[in-house]
This record gives structure tokens, sequence and C-alpha cells, in this order.
């Protein structure tokens, strides 16, 4: 290794991040590295023969230039963090998930899949590029969590370890409901659609009136749980509306949905038609789809993190001069807890040993360090920017300044449901197709055809179903989250693209 020092200021830049090598530049194999930290990581590929990594994308490593201290991870020895952290464990063998925000390109996805090669007792791993987490399998006989974490932390892929991770809150909750919806609507929308077809072609071969009458009643049979299950959304979110006093644009696609069903009964009950239950399954299908994919969005982007994110699993906590790892919901009023450089405060204390600068700008916004001495209250929230500091608990985590900010009760107020745009749009377009149909109608009847009224009411409200309007609604919607994502931009909520 050579260390060149006070070289003169030149584009120089490192092999492993791309950062540029401004002040000093560590040389290896005729590679240049900004930091120890890049250099260590590229020796370790180096050694397990993975230097394909910096073949597929030039400069993909993530800097390294914060040193781990060695027991970092001691915590993860503690069988009921453990226990909490683990989805699956037996006697041999375990599975977890980890999130790593660095995961970004191609590169991370083979090294991450390759890690096996620096630990053996890695069994298998699986990337989820959208949700940046890794599925872990290990060999308890062989390896253990806290090398699991360690080996991920030494190429540059720390894990987000955090409070939120072992609390009873499920971060990515699946909404097994929509699948069986969206599964529902799918199987008796192709069905039907099989069916009608045999009907669309029955122009030059006429079907038997038997099997007709069968295929009628299947199309029912099959249009029921399409309309009483699969979309009971759109029906409660109407009627919510209606409770509300204004009519979303849930509302005429919940009437259309009627009004389809209802005509086709109709036509097929007085042998005047196949009727429309293949075009309503197939309504409520796409619809489906849409809200799916919206929810989706929401889901990859996590806005569901709130402070425990951000907290710390573990401190070391100094008991009869030993330090010790402890969760922090063990940790009690009048213990002493050590806190190192860049960690957030989990709980108020009082410093009582070392020296303090405290960023508090993830509670005020102030990114200003404010320097604490001896004696002095440091606020849970608050980011430590100086070296090892002793603090002595004032107050738990749950009972602390921060946790008593975030629940307070005007943040989690709700606001009453107001119309949107498309709940706007959606309540005069139902207003004018409900004007034309009754006027098409009210022609019809004037001249005495009774049929064509009917025929007219319906077809325009069928025809003109809003449904090309829901779902351009959460298809737009999803779409431009997904391009604020890529450039990372993020919104808590669709409503403000709107608003």
């Amino acid at each position: 290794m050579k260390v060149f020092a006070n070289t003169p200021l030149q584009k120089t830049t490192c092999y492993h991040c791309g950062d540029a090598c401004a002040h000093s530049k560590i040389a290896l194999e005729e590679k240049v590295f900004c930091c120890q930290g890049c250099k260590s990581v590229y020796e370790i590929l180096s050694q397990n023969n993975l230097c394909d990594y910096y073949a597929m994308n030039q400069h993909p490593g993530i800097e390294a230039k914060v040193e781990i201290r060695k027991d970092k991870f001691q915590f993860l020895e503690d069988e009921a963090i453990q226990k909490k952290l683990l989805q699956f464990d037996s006697k041999d063998q375990s599975q977890i998930t980890f999130y790593l925000p660095q995961i970004h390109c191609s590169s991370c996805l083979w090294l991450l899949e390759q890690i096996r090669v620096i630990n053996t007792g890695i069994i298998d791993t699986r990337v989820n590029f959208n949700l940046k987490e890794l599925f872990v399998s290990f060999d308890k006989n062989k390896t253990n969590l806290r090398a699991v974490v360690e080996t991920l932390t030494s190429i540059g892929y720390e894990p987000h370890l955090s409070m939120n991770e072992i609390s009873e809150r499920d971060m990515h909750q699946i909404d097994r409901q929509r699948w069986y919806k969206m599964g529902v609507a799918g199987f008796c929308f192709a069905n039907i659609m099989m069916i009608s077809v045999a009907q669309y072609f029955a122009i030059i071969n006429t079907i038997e009136p038997i099997i007709k009458s069968f295929f009628h009643i299947l199309s029912v049979a099959l249009s029921l749980p399409v309309l009483f299950y699969a979309a009971s959304e759109f029906f409660v979110s109407a009627y919510h509306g209606i409770k509300n006093k204004f009519l979303n644009i849930d509302f005429p696609v919940a009437m259309a949905l009627v009004i389809t069903f209802t005509r086709s009964l109709y036509e097929l009950y007085y042998g005047l038609g196949d009727g429309y239950l293949d075009s309503m399954a197939g309504i409520v299908f796409f619809m489906l789809i849409g809200r799916w994919l919206q929810s989706r969005t929401y889901q990859t982007l996590s806005f569901d993190r709130d402070y425990k994110s951000f907290f710390p699993i573990a401190l070391n906590v100094i008991k009869d001069n030993k330090v010790i790892p402890t969760e922090i919901f063990r940790i009690q009023k009048n213990d002493i807890i050590q806190v190192h450089h860049n960690e957030i405060i989990p709980m108020d204390a009082i410093l009582s040993k070392g020296s303090a600068k405290i960023d508090y700008s993830f509670v005020s916004g102030e990114n200003e360090p404010i320097s604490i001495q001896i004696g002095e209250m440091i606020y849970a929230g608050g980011k430590q920017l100086g070296g090892v500091a002793e603090l002595l608990v004032i107050k738990e985590v749950s009972q602390s300044y921060l946790t008593n900010l975030w629940n307070n009760p005007i943040f989690s107020k709700k606001e009453t449901p107001k119309s949107t745009i498309y709940d706007a749009i959606g309540k005069y377009f139902t207003y004018v197709v409900l004007a034309i149909g009754f006027a098409a109608g009210l022609y019809w009847y004037l001249q005495g055809q009774n049929t064509l009224m009917w025929n007219a009411l319906t077809t325009v409200l069928i025809v003109a179903c809003p449904c090309a309007l829901l779902l351009s609604h959460n298809f737009t919607n999803g779409n431009i989250l997904r391009i604020f994502a890529k450039n990372k931009f993020y919104l808590r909520s669709a409503d403000v693209l709107e608003r």
C-alpha cells in the first residue's frame, strides 16, 4: 500500500465509490482510493475473486469513510433481539430480511447474491430491488446473525436496523383482501368472456336453447361474486361519499355496475339479448388492478415509516464498570448509556461524561449543532456529532420528548374528507350522463316506444361508465409518484398532486 499526502489537487476519482480524491490518495495495485474504508472493501472483494463487481458499472461502490467500531453489532447476540428480528428460526437454519438503502444498481444485485462466497455460512440470498431488501438464509452451525450483518457492513451494505424493526407494527403488510378480490374478478371475467365469445359467434351457428340457457345461468352465477364481493369497495366508498354529502368518483362507478347488472338480468330473463355481464366483470377487474398499482407504489416508497425507523435497536448500558448492549425498551430511568458519534439519542438524558455536540435537525429542523456541557439536558431525537459520551437517562423511550411530540393529538387528527378534482369531475360527469340518459328515454317515451326508452336510458349509462376516468386517476397518480421517487422527491399523499 502506498499513501500519497500533500499532493497537488487533481481530478482523481476513487476506484471503488467514484468520489474525488482531493486531499490524499491511497493506492493499491495501481488503483486509487479516497479512504481506507473503500480500500478495505476492495481488498475483501479481491481476496474472494469478486472483482467482477466493478466490471458491471463504473464506480458502483458506496463510500465507506465512516469507520465501523468492532462492538457496534454486539447486541445482535442477544437472543431476545434475535427472536424479534428473525423471520424463521430453527435448530440449524435462520432467515431474515434486511433493508439496505445502499442498493442502487446491477452491481449491487450481483454482489449481494454472491455474498455467500465471503461468508460460507450464508446459504441463500435474494434481492428485492424495488424495496431495497435482502432476504438471507444462513446456517447457524457455521455463522450467526451478528457475523452476517458484519459481513454486509464490511462490503459497504450496512443493514438499516432500527427500533421499528422489532416493534409489533409490520412495515410491509400485505393487503390480501385486494389480492383475493382481483383473483375472483379476474377468474370470473375470463370465464364470462369465454362464454360471451361463444354467443357472439352464434350468429353463424345457432346455439341450442338448452345450452344457451345454461350459458346464461352460468354467466349470472359468475357475476354475483364480482358484484357483491370484488366490487364491494366501490359501493362502500360511494356510501361514505354520500354520507359526507359529496359524490366521489366511486358513486357513478357503483351506479354503472348496478345498472349494467340489472339491465343484463332484464335482457336475459326476457330473452332480449345476452346482457353486459362480461363488461361489468372487466370494469371491476381493471379498476382493481389500477388501485393495486397505486397502493403498491405507496408501499414501495415506505411512507409508513415513523420516528422508530431512526432509533437504534440497542444501546450500550454501563453497569458495574461493564458495557452491556441492551435493547432500548429495557433501558430504564437512571441507567447510564453510552452514545457514539453519529448515533441518534432515543431518550431524554443528561450528559454525565465526555463531550457532546447535538444536531437537533430531526426534531426542530435546525441543523446547527449545539454544544452540551456536563449536567445539561439532551432531548430524544438529537444526533451526537462529538465523540463517545455517557448520558444519565431521565425518561424512558415511551416518555421522551420526541415520543410525546410525535403522539400529539394534533398530528393524528383526521381531516374531514374533501372532494378532489376527480370527485368534482365525477359528480358533474354523473349529472351530465343522467341528463342525457333521461332526455333520450323521455324522447322515446313520448314517441310511444317503451322498449327503446329503456334501451336508450341504460345504454347511455353503461357506455358512459366513468371507469376510464377512475383508471386514469389511479395510473396517473402512481406513475407521477414513481417519477418523483426516481428523482428522490417523495410525497406522503397523492392528494398533494391534485391540490
